[in-house]
């Protein structure tokens, strides 16, 4: 600790003072007063110069005495040149306004309708000193997004994980959610996840943001756990002058024809000496929807019993050589109600020219209601099958009994939870910076704190269940469905009393950031422009859950399903098709209704104990950098990161004892406390060079290395019994970090008619990547019975690589003639290819037949734009090709995300100077979510959402 203290001391000492030399500050805007990041400023009698961050500032320091000539260059726009005087020991203060510029193409005058977003994106990207991508918020206006998972897909090298038809999880360049990072103005986003690192991106509105930046090659001054990439959202910022914009719109959602609502407000300005500056923005939006979802299991196993017993009174059982088959169907028609509002205010003051001090904050708040009304079906255990049971026809089953469970999902009877499951999730970040100036050094320091939770209380299912012979549809697998042989069979009296309970999550992560960077001048090699930039972060956090769970016995209120309130859940117009009729369910108002008092119920302590835990996580890191120009075209960047990492982690395991009349021993379940340590330290070095070919064409390479940090609730030493499925969950303390080493290579072009033709190389070394082993429990050492069970347990691999290749254009098509020139293209299309080694099948066997999980070959975005001055209009298209999404203990349980092919479609009408209308339409196509096992035809899971239809007023109102 003394150490540390000494460290964070000795950086905060000032060390170089200016000598005969002085500083230039200042900010660069556009034509409406608001801020233009990646512009450059460059005195080019000195080969000296800067470039502007988010908030359109620049600083350049060490400047010797004298009057120079400043420029200003920006794609997209005119360059423009200021005369300045530099004075000894003195910092000076400038501001740009720079204009649009048009060009001439035979004798016509061309102007880039709506480009400015898009000029903004490039001109952050083109300047980066790392391999970037970045959307503006003006870009993300002409996407129908409503999220930030939806506007980051689009985005080359990233795919989304889908919940209910909003992309939520993002995976970078093939890599898992968790082995991402996501930041807010720079602070660690914390996730509401309870069993992963996942942050939700659709958890925060698309209005809210200003830009997004995606690092996948990360520099030594980013945190290091980001094994695929970073992606940091930035919030808006004061504006130069007065702004106000405003969103009102409504709309339908095809699949309930329930209505949506949908508005924001954003407000700012700056004071009159230029001293203060605030920002306001509030976001809602009110979305009624649902989905159609169909769901199974297969197996390649069939056992029956043959009436006869051995010699110790066990049923001898004989087994049958079938055809794959549907063990486990289910049916679900979900309802839901997703609420989103959405807070900030962020300010900044300038004591001088030299110190600014900012606030940023915000608040996201979603309600999620759900209704979830679930049909299923699960093959009888082999000795509850007799012969005459069954039909094997062709090798395939074609009937069996099964047991049938006719579930309802719901929440009380109250004014917020309107008998639903009630999901809150919260997510807030304060974040306290200052940008300084001590001589010739910039200094800047942010303090965040962040804290995420998800709370569902209440939660209440009621299920009643019953045992009948099914017909197994086996005409295509694609569609697989299940139909009783006898209606009469399926009559409500046949369902009987199985149970109602409620149950109580909470999960919150709690986020402690500080960081302090230095950078001064540091010209190695004579050619101008060069700095040396070290600094110190301490991220702290703490992640708890707390569940609980209650079952109730009320069968002599309610022995069956006819002796309760129940609806037709039925649709002849359900996505999947026709032929699923899901049929009638106890009522959601019913179980809402139901006064359930947890001193009248049994609490089912294995149904919660295993998943609660309560974890701390410290991580200290520092580092050091030079970014240095090697001639007037080449530079480098190079630097080298160390991150120490601490965790305490307490969770429980549970064990159950067999009852044992002679030893005098009964049933029970205990509950042991169990601990766990983990402490290691990363040193990561990282090379960044690039070479500007011209001024618009630029050769990157980089070589960096990251890390990715187990899952909490894999670290603890846990164990979950699971008897209903008969599986075993485990933890495991022993777990070591994932780390990769990265190599990038990237060429870009960039269009002066505000454009982007790019492509580039990546490859990545991984160790120690997780994945979970599964395998049978060879005897009951981790609870009485459970010998044979499935044990599923995260282990860490030996190694695996990742190539790709990723290509990306984008331009407005002005050099046709006519009106085509109005025509604009947005393509990128990104390749990938994986192995893993490591990885051991369910007989302790290596695999070598797989990619790395969510490792998608394919994937591409495209969209043609037409926009004059009045109207425009975008079809876009986002596709991901099918990977593999969890590995089973063999290849037939392999489970794969099947391809997604997303289109849609908007077109917004300037009114006038501020006002606009806009009209979105999404999936077009219907694009279901899939999952398959093994093969492509096997569905595991379809779930179909239909299409959304929105149209709405925008307001914009700037004041310089």
């Amino acid at each position: 600790m003394k150490n540390a203290v000494f460290f964070y001391l000795v950086l905060l000492v000032p060390m170089i003072a200016m000598a005969q030399s002085g500083n230039v500050q200042g900010t660069v805007t556009d034509e409406n007063g608001l801020y233009l990041p990646g512009a450059n400023a460059i005195i080019t009698s000195l080969s000296k110069g800067a470039i502007t961050d988010f908030d359109g500032r620049f600083a350049i320091v060490d400047v010797p005495v004298g009057t120079y000539a400043i420029e200003i260059s920006y794609l997209g726009y005119a360059e423009l040149y200021r005369e300045i005087t530099v004075e000894e020991n003195t910092t000076i203060s400038v501001n740009f306004s720079i204009e649009p510029k048009t060009m001439e193409l035979d004798g016509v005058e061309v102007s880039a309708y709506g480009l400015s977003g898009q000029s903004k994106a490039l001109n952050t990207q083109r300047t980066n000193l790392n391999i970037t991508n970045v959307v503006s918020t003006d870009q993300i206006g002409k996407f129908p997004d409503a999220n930030i998972g939806d506007a980051v897909k689009r985005i080359p090298g990233i795919t989304m994980q889908v919940d209910q038809g909003e992309a939520r999880n993002v995976i970078v360049r093939g890599l898992s959610p968790q082995l991402n990072s996501v930041t807010l103005n720079g602070s660690r986003v914390p996730s509401a996840e309870g069993d992963n690192r996942n942050v939700q991106m659709d958890l925060i509105p698309a209005d809210m943001i200003q830009s997004i930046e995606v690092s996948k090659a990360v520099t030594p001054d980013m945190d290091a756990d980001a094994l695929g990439g970073s992606v940091n959202l930035i919030t808006r910022t004061s504006p130069q002058g007065f702004r106000l914009s405003a969103t009102l719109g409504s709309g339908i959602n095809f699949i309930t024809d329930k209505p949506i609502l949908n508005g924001s407000v954003l407000l700012g300005d700056r004071s009159k000496n230029d001293k203060f500056g605030w920002m306001l923005a509030v976001s809602g939006n009110d979305n009624d929807f649902g989905s159609d979802n169909v769901e199974a299991e297969w197996t390649n196993e069939f056992e029956y019993n043959t009436g006869v017993e051995d010699d110790e009174g066990e049923p001898i059982l004989e087994e049958v050589n079938v055809a794959p088959y549907v063990n486990v169907y289910e049916q679900r028609e979900y309802l839901v109600q997703r609420i989103r509002r959405s807070f900030s205010a962020n300010l900044d003051y300038k004591f001088d020219v030299n110190n600014t001090v900012f606030l940023k904050t915000m608040y996201n708040w979603r309600d999620d209601r759900e209704n979830r009304f679930r049909l299923e079906h699960e093959i009888l255990d082999a000795e509850d099958i007799e012969l005459g049971d069954f039909t094997i026809t062709d090798g395939m089953p074609t009937s069996f009994p099964v047991e049938v469970k006719r579930q309802s999902k719901g929440g009380i009877d109250s004014k917020r939870n309107k008998n639903r499951r009630l999901e809150d999730q919260r997510m807030q970040n304060y974040s306290l910076g200052g940008n300084h100036l001590w001589g010739n050094v910039k200094v800047d320091w942010m303090t965040s704190y962040a804290k995420a939770s998800e709370e569902r209380l209440n939660e209440r299912y009621a299920e009643f269940e019953s045992e009948y012979i099914v017909n197994n549809d086996v005409l295509n697998s694609r569609y697989p469905r299940f139909s009783v042989a006898n209606a009469e069979d399926a009559a409500l009296t046949n369902f009987e009393y199985s149970e109602i309970t409620e149950e109580n999550q909470y999960t919150e992560e709690e986020d402690v950031n500080v960081f302090i960077n230095f950078q001064l001048p540091l010209d190695i090699f004579g050619q101008g422009d060069g700095t040396l930039k070290f600094g110190a972060r301490g991220r702290f956090k703490s992640k708890l859950r707390e569940n609980n769970f209650y079952e109730f016995d009320l069968e002599d209120d309610f022995p069956t399903l006819a002796d309760v309130p129940v609806k037709e859940y039925s649709d002849p117009n359900f996505l999947a098709g026709s032929q699923y009729q899901i049929g009638s369910f106890a009522s959601e108002d019913w179980l809402g209704a139901l006064n359930l008092v947890p001193a009248n119920g049994e609490l089912i302590v294995d149904e919660f104990a295993p998943a609660n835990f309560n974890v701390n996580e410290d991580v200290f890191a520092g580092y050091v950098m030079v970014n240095q120009k090697l001639s007037e075209k080449f530079s480098v960047l190079a630097g080298l990161r160390i991150e120490n990492t601490n965790l305490e982690s307490k969770g429980n395991r549970v064990i159950y004892i067999e009852e044992d009349e002679d030893a005098g021993i009964e049933e029970a379940i205990v509950v042991e406390e169990v601990n766990g340590e983990n402490s290691y330290s990363n040193i990561l070095p990282g090379v960044h060079f690039k070479y500007n070919l011209t001024n618009n064409t630029i050769l990157r390479f980089a070589w960096t290395n990251t890390l990715a940090r187990p899952n909490y609730q894999d670290l603890i030493p846990r164990a979950e019994v699971i008897n209903e499925d008969k599986e075993l969950v485990l933890g495991n303390a022993d777990l070591s970090p994932t780390t990769s080493m990265n190599f990038d290579i990237m060429a870009e072009h960039y269009f002066q008619s505000v454009g982007l033709l790019s492509g580039g190389l990546f490859y990545k070394n991984i160790d120690d990547f997780i994945y979970t082993f599964i395998y049978e429990a060879p005897d009951d050492s981790l609870g009485a019975g459970t010998e044979g069970y499935d044990v599923f347990q995260p282990l860490n691999g030996d190694s695996a690589t990742i190539f790709g290749m990723e290509l990306a254009f984008q331009r407005q098509l002005d050099f046709l003639p006519g009106f085509a020139r109005n025509f604009s293209i947005y393509l990128n299309y990104t390749y990938l290819s994986s192995s893993a080694e490591g990885i051991r099948n369910e007989d302790g066997d290596e695999r070598n037949d797989l990619d790395l999980p969510n490792t998608s070959p394919n994937m591409f975005n495209g969209s043609l734009a037409y926009a004059d001055k009045k109207f425009s209009a975008r079809l876009s298209a986002n596709f991901s090709d099918s990977y593999i999404d969890e590995i089973g203990g063999n290849n037939f349980e392999d489970r794969y995300y099947d391809t997604q092919l997303f289109i849609d479609m908007n077109a917004s009408y300037q009114i006038n100077g501020n006002l606009s209308i806009y009209a979105d339409l999404n999936n077009v196509t219907n694009q279901p979510l899939r999952y398959f096992q093994g093969v492509k035809e096997r569905t595991q899971q379809m779930e179909f959402y239909g299409q959304r239809f929105t149209v709405g007023l925008k307001y914009d109102l700037f004041k310089k």
